[in-house]
């Protein structure tokens, strides 16, 4: 054992090149996190970014540099955005080295010689590789990847070649290598796809709409192919998180709701989604959750406004979080939709707060409010999905597991009940066997059939 520490969110990132010392960082909510120097012989940890604000700072992505005598890592510092810096581990002086980009840098690479870096933008959820001269400290020219999300960077041993992981709309995550002297890029591996042929797979199309505080908000809409004529049903898929973000990577088995079944689906990105500066992340927290809510009316504004596109035919779905705000639109904009189906979803987050493990309250309460707050708890209990579950009137799948940590089953179980007792038809699917999300392949496929039956007789109809 090297050392103890209290709490959760602990992670190490890096040995020192002279295999003395680590590099760890503490995570104490998506917005706050700090970077350590841990002594391996002695355990004894070093603060090597203390808070000097009222505003919290968020670090990742933690290398040594060649010589061990700096680091090189991604923080919010001063800025919207994660950027990457130098901290000179002598005068703890930190030095931006993307100051113009203004988007999150959220993958890393030092090369064996310490000359190049490589990293990865997010740049309005699409992967951009970049690689920066640490000598010149500017960046040099790469060839371009196709539109997609890759991770694990990570350099060859001639300092030369950058091998990365790769999913697009068309595909799985695949290896690739870049050579950046040749720039030259090569696809190694063809994962497979059950023999089918995603060739003709919906390429994602980024879209912005204007919310109701005049706000641009995006998303990612996946139309279906030529054959189906007319205009389409929509199914408006809400990531969880709440601290997340849909990216347009390989959509397994909710292709088939496009190229199968014609249904065109849109995964939103609203407000309290990471990706989009740290002012935007923090737009839902708290008091402003209902916000989030609103941004979803407004696309549903924006769907009314598309020609090939059915503002009468739309199911909002989630998981998780996502769940959470599936039941929130359903209670809320119960007019405007015709189903829903919520995946393992809070429905009342005080409830949820009161019931969660342990390990998670306090980071689960810096994104959603203390519960323990006479106010804040007030404001949770009158925005709580399960106390205006009578405003659902439109069919609802919910989904369930029944040893779930994060997210326990009564917080379903509740909502089916008082939804059920209103004489609305709700669809109940508990998996005795599974936690928070089906893992279990034989319950994927059952919930997988189930969902496909629940949108053929209710968004189809």
């Amino acid at each position: 054992m090297v050392t103890q520490n209290e709490g959760g969110g602990w992670n190490v990132y890096d040995w020192s090149p002279d295999g003395k010392q680590l590099l760890v960082i503490n995570s104490v909510s998506a917005a706050e996190s700090y970077v350590w120097l841990t002594d391996v012989a002695s355990g004894k940890k070093d603060l090597l970014t203390p808070k000097t604000g009222a505003e919290t700072v968020s670090y990742d992505n933690a290398r040594f540099a060649k010589d061990g005598k700096g680091v090189y890592l991604t923080t919010d510092q001063d800025s919207e955005f994660q950027r990457l810096v130098y901290l000179d581990l002598g005068t703890r002086k930190t030095t931006v080295l993307t100051p113009n980009l203004q988007w999150d840098v959220d993958e890393v690479a030092l090369s064996k010689d310490g000359r190049w870096i490589a990293f990865g933008a997010n740049e309005d959820g699409i992967s951009v590789l970049h690689v920066l001269d640490t000598k010149e400290a500017k960046e040099v020219p790469v060839p371009k990847l196709p539109v997609g999300v890759f991770n694990s960077l990570e350099w060859r041993d001639n300092s030369r070649e950058l091998a990365l992981s790769l999913s697009t709309a068309s595909q799985p995550f695949d290896v690739y290598s870049v050579d950046i002297a040749a720039g030259k890029v090569e696809r190694w591996t063809f994962s497979e796809t059950g023999g089918l042929n995603t060739s003709g797979f919906s390429a994602p199309q980024l879209i912005h709409w204007k919310s109701w505080d005049q706000k641009s908000i995006s998303g990612f809409l996946y139309k279906p192919p030529a054959k189906f004529a007319g205009k389409h049903p929509v199914i408006v898929a809400i990531h969880g998180g709440p601290e997340g973000q849909i990216r347009p990577d390989f959509l397994g088995r909710d292709s088939y709701y496009i190229n199968e079944l014609g249904i065109a689906i849109i995964y939103p990105n609203v407000r309290g989604s990471t990706g989009y500066g740290k002012t935007f992340q923090k737009l839902d927290n708290g008091f402003l959750r209902e916000g989030s809510y609103k941004d979803i009316n407004t696309l549903l504004d924006w769907i009314q406004t598309q020609p090939d596109l059915d503002a009468s035919r739309v199911m909002i779905t989630g998981g998780s979080y996502g769940g959470f705000m599936t039941l929130a639109v359903a209670t809320n904009y119960n007019d405007r939709i015709c189903c829903s189906v919520d995946v393992v979803g809070p429905s009342n987050l005080v409830t949820f707060l009161e019931h969660t493990s342990g390990y998670r309250k306090d980071l689960r309460r810096v994104e959603y409010g203390d519960e323990r707050d006479p106010k804040m708890r007030e404001f949770l209990e009158q925005i709580a999905p399960a106390n205006k579950a009578k405003n659902i009137t439109k069919p609802l799948f919910v989904i369930a597991g029944q040893n779930d940590p994060r997210v326990p089953a009564s917080e379903s179980a509740q909502m089916v009940e008082v939804v059920r007792k209103n004489g609305t038809p709700v669809w109940w699917l508990l998996g005795k066997d599974e936690g928070h999300g089906f893992a279990k392949k034989k319950n994927r496929d059952y919930q997988f059939y189930a969902t496909v039956e629940f949108v053929k007789e209710f968004l189809l109809k």
